[in-house]
């Protein structure tokens, strides 16, 4: 990994597609001017976050995909898209792509946890829309190795460790927690999986909308492996910058060299001793 100028792009989508691509392709464009080598957008970037809206929304997909690739080969810049609603073999996806400075897709992942549950009185069914991915996304970039999970897969530890133990060394999290689940555990997660993993973890929000049924929380932020916040952005759009520095994963993997601890000999229920307590 060398050192590089991150861009967490935090826009507002309109409900008009067309609308929000062309502005996210304006954020891209600014984030690039002001400097940074790697840009994201959150996820879902070109909608507010409204489920049944998804499979209706999903036909111009590849279109938008054109445009954003262009932007990063006219940018000369990594881009991550947030995310997109993508018919694959009759599937529906939420869909993630990494784009190259050359405009050629070098990454793709689909969320794996769908987020089914009951927050705050309201039932939220992912399911009901989309099709779960099954792998993840690890991609070796001139800027360092760069990984890949959408909003809920934070929360599965499991997981995390998948993409540290391939080498991650910035985690991409394009999201729309809400403001229920965001403000009791949006950074204690993004903190958590940062330490843990001894890796760059970078949250990636929509702003709030006022007039969406679904409220982001907003607060788009990059926490360094020691579990430092780097930069924070508040509830409405706008872009945040941080200055990644590599020598930041040395150092914690120096001080606490959590991996080489592993205890991988009892990571196993059928390796545990009964306590007595059943």
């Amino acid at each position: 990994m060398k050192s590089f100028k991150i861009a967490l792009c935090q826009n507002m989508p309109d409900f008009d597609l067309q609308v929000s691509v062309l502005h996210a392709i304006e954020l891209i464009q600014k984030a690039a001017e002001n400097g940074a080598k790697l840009i994201s957008l959150p996820e879902m970037f070109y909608s507010p976050y409204v489920l049944n809206s998804f499979s209706r929304i999903q036909h111009k997909e590849e279109y938008y995909l054109s445009l954003l690739k262009d932007a990063a080969c006219k940018n000369k810049v990594f881009l991550c898209s947030g995310s997109m609603a993508v018919q694959r073999d009759n599937q529906l996806y939420n869909m993630s792509h990494l784009i190259g400075p050359d405009g050629t897709i070098i990454g793709e992942y689909c969320k794996c946890h769908l987020f089914d549950a009951n927050i705050g009185g309201k039932s939220y069914r992912e399911s009901s829309v989309f099709s779960a991915g099954d792998n993840i996304c690890v991609v070796k970039t001139e800027l360092g190795t760069i990984g890949i999970m959408i909003c809920y897969d934070i929360r599965f530890p499991e997981f995390a460790r998948l993409y540290s133990l391939s080498g991650v060394e910035i985690l991409l999290v394009p999201s729309v927690f809400n403001q229920k689940t965001g403000d009791a555990h949006w950074h204690t997660l993004m903190k958590t999986r940062a330490i843990e993993n001894q890796f760059f973890v970078m949250g990636i929000s929509q702003a709030r909308n006022s007039d969406s049924p679904y409220q982001a929380y907003g607060h788009s932020l990059a926490a360094d492996p020691w579990g430092d916040i780097l930069c924070e952005a508040k509830e409405g759009e706008e872009i945040i910058y941080c200055d990644l520095d590599p020598d930041a994963l040395l150092i914690s993997k120096e001080k606490l060299p959590l991996i080489a601890h592993r205890r991988k000999d009892i990571y196993n229920l059928s390796n545990l001793k009964k306590t007595g307590v059943d």
